[in-house]
């Protein structure tokens, strides 16, 4: 058995140097330890070499964005610890401030925001005018603080029309990365062809759709009860059904280009891939023969993108070993506390190469978005 004293006394012979904060046992994982605000970690280094840091997975709002949802507003913030550190507008320069602090102690140098959407169900003009501002708001925040944050776009998927417009205006003059879109639009999967205009236009402007789940909305009377089964069961199975209906109805041979990062580790796909090679094969009358994919359902995870949100180092070290460690990136879903240290679980899974480790930390992300400078 790997302890904490031969992992240490291992990789510090190989040339890692760890950040101040060193990697928490399991028993303090277990415990969501919070990293000490206003203790700045060292830079983290491999081999000598300064490691830049990117979480791709990290949420916002903006007050004056809320309140356009009226007596709905009361329903857009989860309820879960960390709340208060949500908010960040650009002039709330103390609000910002806590943000990157908050940053500094998990050894993150950049931070791509998102806001989770809670629009969809509106109606047209409110939904435009939440998402004009949210925009807005992410450009400035993100421009005020070039190297430490980037963000992705709000849309109004459910009128894909418009988001074709909003989504080539935040990539060209607001210079955000791509799009945070949900795991379906109100039950609606991703590969209904009304939303082909909006994945032509990512693919043609190298946009990273960022998928992002809102539960299963269909299952909502089975996730009542104790354990908040909405979130821990519910956003990770949204994932994984939105990724095999884009691979098994066809979408992502027709956008072969797409670049598709996946929340939460892109949810139970990874977990037990292989059985989607066989379905078809096992029982064709469950499958359309119209729709003939050009690879088998598998080999389409290598072409997706999955954050490291998944808790442990034998979870990390699977994800790879199905999808590739180039297909991996840091995700914390910060200020939600289920992942406060994203550099530790990367640097536990000692199954990871030191190049595979400095590629997860960062510079997957970076080629991935586009990232000159952090």
């Amino acid at each position: 058995m790997t302890t904490r004293r031969s992992f240490l006394t291992g990789t510090a012979a190989a040339g890692i140097a760890f950040c101040t904060c060193h990697l928490q046992d399991a028993a303090a994982q277990a415990s969501h330890k919070h990293p000490k605000i206003g203790t700045k970690r060292a830079a983290v280094m491999l081999n000598g070499e300064r490691v830049k840091t990117v979480d791709t997975h990290a949420h916002c709002y903006f007050h004056d964005v809320v309140a356009l949802m009226g007596a709905d507003a009361k329903g857009v913030m989860p309820p879960v610890k960390g709340v208060p550190e949500h908010f960040i507008p650009a002039d709330d320069k103390a609000a910002v401030d806590g943000r990157l602090a908050a940053m500094d102690a998990m050894g993150i140098d950049m931070q791509i925001l998102s806001v989770n959407p809670f629009w969809y169900g509106k109606d047209r003009d409110t939904a435009v005018a939440i998402v004009k501002l949210n925009n807005e708001r992410l450009a400035e925040v993100t421009a005020a603080y070039p190297k430490r944050l980037n963000a992705f776009a709000s849309l109004t998927l459910q009128f894909p029309e418009l988001a074709v417009q909003q989504l080539e205006a935040a990539i060209k003059k607001q210079g955000l990365r791509g799009a945070a879109i949900g795991g379906s639009v109100t039950g609606t999967d991703l590969s209904d062809p009304k939303f082909h205009p909006v994945w032509a236009k990512a693919e043609e402007l190298g946009a990273v759709l960022f998928v992002h789940p809102q539960s299963t909305p269909q299952l909502a009377p089975r996730f009542r009860g104790n354990g908040w089964l909405s979130n821990v069961i519910g956003n990770p199975l949204d994932t994984t059904i939105a990724l095999q209906k884009l691979i098994f109805e066809g979408t992502l041979d027709k956008f072969p280009g797409l670049k598709i990062l996946a929340a939460h580790g892109g949810g139970y796909l990874g977990s037990y891939a292989p059985r989607s090679d066989h379905g078809c094969f096992i029982s064709p009358s469950n499958c359309n023969p119209a729709i003939v994919l050009k690879k088998k359902p598998t080999e389409y995870l290598n072409q997706l993108y999955f954050d490291a949100l998944v808790f442990t180092p034998e979870a990390l070290r699977h994800l790879v070993a199905q999808v590739g460690a180039s297909q991996v990136v840091i995700g914390t879903d910060h200020p939600i506390p289920w992942e406060e240290n994203p550099v530790d679980h990367v640097m536990a899974t000692t199954t990871l190469s030191m190049e595979q480790r400095a590629a997860i930390l960062g510079s997957n992300a970076a080629k991935l978005l586009n990232i000159k400078e952090i």
